[in-house]
């Protein structure tokens, strides 16, 4: 295995031609859009778009990721980036931190330095972790990618990161959106290697598995005898997931053309489900990231060329079905803990009632439960959103393993 360093670094052509792209923006006509009934609102791009032709520094956010040791590895024939922190503490747990789509590894920045050297932010020094925080195969700087990659293919080669490359004997894990499907496959097919695992979101691995995958809304039903006001926002919270889910399963790179050709069109496409699935207790049509932080997602997609092998993440989940590794139950068996955001509650549950809510329902029965948190703050982007509220959950789960 040939592990390299590896430093970041876009050239200047590639920036040159970003900026020609950012200057002759053909944009196209908007009428009766304000409230983004159609999709993103042409001011709020506007304005975004402005700030990366003329304040945005992609070279600040390169020195800033490069300031954490990164490697390069080809894993049973996928290249895999991956960035390397380790806690100079006594006794840190691995812990490896999956991200999602449309986010990247970056994501993860904010809890990095909590997590490695707790104590300078007031917690104990016992409470440390090396990090490692890889790009998911087909994303970012995890290229050139390679056919038939989904979330039980990367599970597998982040064993072997872990365990054979790195040299870890056990390791914890974490992940949200995909980052918690690969999480929760480590947790069913290699629980002997974990400590256990931490999920912001709960999924089945066997999800993909149906008669139309494409319908993201298939097995969410609204009853008919709902109060008219709970029933609409039901309906509203499936429509924000059934355009991308669909077009990604389907179509990949067909709207990967457009995608990688047009910086513009790449950005609007990733920021509606910034803002569709930020945090619904804020401001409506709103992002919960920062300018800058928008745009290095973007960058990260875009100057890598991966925006359409990252769409296809979807389409591989379908064509290469999961099946299980083992029939035990639970079928997660790792111990897991999971944090609950407010601003992704289920209608009609309170943040309070999240976790007995969660307790009583289907999902439950599918993991080794050990540890259960609810927090009011944060929607679908939770290391980003509510960092704090990760960072404790964590360290409450694998403080019992030390």
């Amino acid at each position: 295995m040939n592990l390299q360093s590896f430093k970041i670094h876009i050239t200047e052509q590639q920036l040159n031609d970003l900026q020609t792209r950012l200057d002759n923006i053909i944009w196209p006509d908007e009428q009766d859009n304000a409230d983004w009934r159609y999709g993103v609102n042409i001011n709020y791009l506007k304005e975004l778009v402005d700030y990366w032709r003329t304040d945005y520094s992609w070279r600040l956010a390169e020195k800033n990721i490069n300031s954490y040791q990164q490697y390069k590895i080809e894993l049973q024939g996928v290249p895999v980036h991956f960035l390397h922190i380790k806690s100079g503490g006594k006794n840190p747990i691995p812990l490896i931190l999956t991200h999602g789509w449309p986010w990247t590894f970056w994501d993860m920045h904010k809890i990095i330095e909590p997590l490695v050297r707790p104590e300078t932010f007031g917690a104990s020094s016992e409470d440390n972790f090396d990090l490692v925080i890889p790009s998911i195969p087909g994303y970012g700087f995890s290229f050139p990618s390679v056919g038939g990659q989904n979330f039980w293919t990367t599970a597998d080669l982040w064993q072997e990161l872990m365990t054979t490359v790195l040299g870890y004997e056990k390791y914890a894990a974490s992940g949200g959106d995909w980052g918690a499907l690969i999480t929760s496959q480590l947790g069913h097919k290699y629980a002997d290697s974990l400590y256990g695992i931490h999920l912001m979101h709960t999924m089945e691995l066997n999800q993909f598995n149906i008669e139309k995958p494409w319908d993201v809304t298939a097995g969410h039903k609204t009853a008919d005898n709902m109060p008219p006001e709970i029933r609409q926002q039901s309906l509203d919270r499936m429509k924000i997931f059934v355009s991308h889910y669909a077009v990604h399963i389907l179509d990949p790179q067909t709207l990967a053309y457009g995608l990688q050709d047009s910086p513009v069109g790449l950005l609007a496409w990733l920021l509606e489900r910034w803002v569709a699935w930020g945090d619904r207790n804020n401001a409506p049509h709103t992002s919960p990231f920062s300018k800058a932080d928008m745009i290095t997602n973007a960058m990260l997609y875009w100057a890598t060329g991966t925006v359409g092998s990252s769409l296809r993440y979807y389409a591989d989940a379908v064509k290469y079905p999961w099946q299980a590794s083992h029939q035990r139950s639970p079928i997660i068996e790792a111990p897991t803990a999971i944090t609950f955001l407010g601003g992704e509650n289920p209608i009609g549950v309170t943040t309070k009632q999240r976790v007995n809510a969660f307790k009583q329902g289907p999902k439950a029965k599918l993991y080794n439960l050990a540890y259960l948190n609810a927090h009011d703050k944060g929607g679908h982007y939770g290391y980003y959103e509510n960092p704090e509220a990760v960072i404790h959950d964590i360290r409450e789960m694998f403080r019992r393993f030390r």
